[in-house]
């Protein structure tokens, strides 16, 4: 029987004759793919509404006047695909990273930047600083990338569609680039950045939902969502607005949520037996 692999960066992390490697697009051929495949979704989106409906008309009026716009606008869109489609893969091929190597092994004196069409290399020592960028969204990740700030720019390091460096836990990662850089003094930082923009409270959190985040009771929830700010909205939901409209149900930001379990965990927060919170004497 085959065991589940327990490195928390297989797939991203692999060593070379050379150094370690850390991969970001693991396929070359399937990053264009998607790249072309984004291509044409987008015009056809976008024209569909218009070119359907002329057709239609077309068929049914038989007016040459008509058949020829529907043509004069396929034609645009078909160019609209093949511009979208040179200057994605253009833009893929220039600036997207394949994967960073960092030699030699054990004490990185340079990487070598390897993007889908081209290389470069960095020397370690105009290496200012490095970031481990996590975009959170309802407390849920979102993106997740490396930043090269080096002397001459920056140089940012995104996942390919699909690609396992999406979902290694932030921590390890950044554990694996102090390995390689700090015997070199290079800082290696992780920064969070979160969206928060309002969005559908049917997507923000209940009270249920957040004692269950925070490891408290629900009659512990009012009391550590005044103490940490978390924003909350009262609506009515569209089920109950026909039978019940003055019923309105509470839902709380989940972004500002999860960073408070992140601060209530650090704090050690327990419940008493009265379902309020308070922190943790210790021994």
């Amino acid at each position: 029987m085959a065991t589940r692999s327990t490195n928390p960066l297989a797939g991203v992390v692999s060593a070379t004759a050379a150094g370690g490697r850390l991969v970001f697009v693991p396929s070359r051929v399937r990053e264009f793919g998607v790249t072309l495949g984004g291509s044409v979704v987008v015009p056809l989106w976008v024209a569909a509404p218009l070119l359907l409906p002329m057709l239609v008309i077309a068929v049914l009026t038989e007016s040459g006047v008509v058949w020829a716009i529907l043509w004069v606008s396929i034609g645009l869109t078909a160019l609209a695909v093949i511009g979208l489609a040179l200057a994605l893969t253009f833009t893929v091929a220039a600036t997207m990273v394949r994967w960073i190597e960092f030699r030699p092994h054990g004490n990185a004196k340079q990487l070598v930047v390897v993007r889908l069409q081209r290389s470069s290399i960095v020397a370690v020592a105009d290496l200012r600083s490095v970031f481990v960028v996590e975009r959170l969204r309802l407390g849920q990740r979102k993106s997740l990338k490396v930043v090269l700030h080096t002397r001459g720019g920056t140089v940012e390091c995104e996942p390919g569609f699909n690609a396992p460096m999406s979902q290694v836990g932030a921590e390890a990662l950044l554990a694996w680039l102090t390995s390689q850089l700090g015997s070199a003094g290079v800082a290696v930082e992780y920064r969070a950045t979160v969206d928060r923009n309002f969005v559908c409270p049917d997507e923000w959190w209940t009270r249920a939902h957040l004692a269950a985040l925070w490891h408290v009771p629900v009659g512990a929830v009012d009391e550590l969502v005044v103490r940490h700010g978390v924003r909350c909205y009262q609506y009515t939901p569209s089920a109950m607005a026909m039978h019940s409209p003055d019923k309105t149900v509470t839902v709380y930001d989940p972004d500002r949520a999860y960073e408070v379990a992140e601060s209530i965990r650090g704090q050690g927060i327990v419940a008493t037996e009265t379902g309020a919170a308070q922190e943790d004497p210790g021994p």
